[in-house]
């Protein structure tokens, strides 16, 4: 079955982010990669090499996919990709104390296509060491690939073609079984959920609930409890609006 991919598609909206990528073969394979499942846009957070999507590795391992790195976008921050998401998934095999929700491959691209509304991401860390926790606790979903547990190890390239495949089929399926749901708002971005976690800090701080010298884990908490609603621009500026009053109360 072959589906039309139109501009409000998933395959338009989701873009795969690299973040300081150390092979250029890698960023090439990665392309290969998004291109066997119809996805196209890439962004690359400081690669190694600058001339990274240019690399005579990279255009080998793309092996036909070239359009995909010509097309790509290098920025210098986490925050500079993720502009107008309004769900981050990050990928680790590692998993953290104050992480978001956990979810499969399989689960993500349900999630996604059941809910999305907007743009989203999928961000995969450096092939050494990883995505920095900050990262992981600034998304709504950390995806963890149930590999085997002896030997886990996957390459860049196969994890983005395991999750870029399970995104194509939850698209397929959705066409052939679409989900009956309820009224659902417009998802939060992230640049707006980063903007209320701030606001909603400044209010905890003014009536030390929240102590900025010993702040412990209190926001890694409250972003963890967040992430789990897949908040809605509407919920957010209900929270960013009990922020305010706080701080306007202090204020008198």
């Amino acid at each position: 079955m072959n589906l039309t991919e139109t501009d409000t598609s998933l395959f338009t909206r989701l873009r795969f982010v690299l973040v300081e990528t150390s092979h250029p073969g890698n960023i090439g394979a990665a392309a290969r990669a998004m291109k066997t499942m119809g996805f196209r846009h890439l962004v690359l957070v400081n690669p190694r090499f600058p001339d990274a999507l240019s690399h005579p590795d990279a255009i080998a391992f793309a092996s036909g996919a070239q359009d995909i790195l010509e097309q790509a976008q290098i920025v210098d921050s986490v925050a500079a990709a993720l502009q107008g998401c309004e769900l981050v998934a990050s990928v680790s095999a590692r998993l953290r104390e104050f992480s978001p929700p956990v979810q499969t491959p399989r689960e993500l691209a349900e999630d996604f296509q059941r809910q999305l509304t907007g743009q989203a991401a999928i961000v995969f860390g450096n092939e050494r060491y990883g995505l920095p926790n900050e990262v992981v606790v600034n998304s709504q979903v950390l995806v963890n690939i149930p590999a085997n547990p002896d030997y886990s190890s996957l390459n860049l390239a196969q994890a983005i073609q395991l999750i870029a495949y399970e995104c194509r089929m939850a698209t397929q399926n959705e066409v052939q079984n679409p989900a009956k749901i309820g009224f659902q708002g417009q998802l939060a971005n992230a640049e707006e959920i980063e903007g209320m976690y701030q606001h909603l800090e400044q209010a905890l701080v003014s009536i030390a609930f929240l102590n900025p010298a010993s702040p412990k884990k209190l926001m890694p908490r409250l972003k963890r409890l967040f992430s789990r609603t897949q908040l809605e621009t509407e919920e957010v500026n209900i929270l960013r609006g009990i922020s305010k009053k706080i701080l306007d109360l202090k204020n008198l």
